[in-house]
């Protein structure tokens, strides 16, 4: 590890994030090709896109279970501890009272894994109650494609949201570091999560 860097996200939680960002943009994009009619039209090939929409739903979710089952499972469960947490200091991080008094991650983040952990569930049970309803008409219920429809449009907004963070706010966008090689600057996680002690 380089001098001034520390440790902030494992193998396994680096997997679990990239194998859900990809999922996730998979079927962004193939949903989007069935949605938009302009899209639906230059592509073609629907039953194929329905296809790939389907199975890669079931592939999204089966990886993300795949990592949590065979990879470091103590790992996962800490990590999901951490994410339960919401204290004090997360409470004055919303009100932006002494923001850097935040452990490993910060009542925005926490709220936003929430957030995608409901969303995936909520995607995975209208996207099968969808599909099954294609097979057998007993199972067609107007408000499930209302359902999946909204989720698009709320996600769209999270992801944008943690795309900006990312990416182009100079505040935060050093994180991205963590999340793709592991390590980040630590006089960074002293400014941002100063509760934070960071393993050895």
């Amino acid at each position: 590890m380089k001098p001034g860097y520390i440790r902030r996200f494992s193998r396994t939680e680096r997997t679990l994030h990239w194998v859900n960002a990809i999922g996730f943009f998979l079927l962004l994009v193939t949903g989007l090709i069935l949605y938009l009619p302009t899209l639906s039209a230059d592509v073609g090939r629907r039953p194929l896109i329905k296809n790939i929409h389907f199975w890669g739903g079931i592939g999204w979710v089966g990886g993300l279970i795949l990592v949590v089952v065979l990879f470091d499972r103590r790992g996962m469960l800490r990590l999901a501890r951490e994410l339960d947490l919401f204290e004090r200091e997360d409470i004055n991080w919303l009100r932006r009272r002494r923001p850097a008094e935040q452990d490993r991650f910060n009542a925005g983040q926490k709220l936003n894994a929430a957030l995608t952990a409901a969303f995936l569930v909520l995607f995975l049970v209208s996207g099968l109650l969808l599909w099954a309803g294609e097979q057998d008409t007993r199972f067609r219920f107007a408000s499930t494609v209302i359902l999946h429809d909204g989720l698009l449009y709320a996600s769209l907004v999270l992801v944008v949201g943690h795309l900006y963070l990312a990416l182009i706010h100079p505040a935060t966008r050093h994180a991205l570091r963590g999340i793709t090689l592991g390590t980040v600057r630590e006089d960074w996680a002293k400014r941002h999560h100063a509760r934070w002690q960071a393993p050895d």
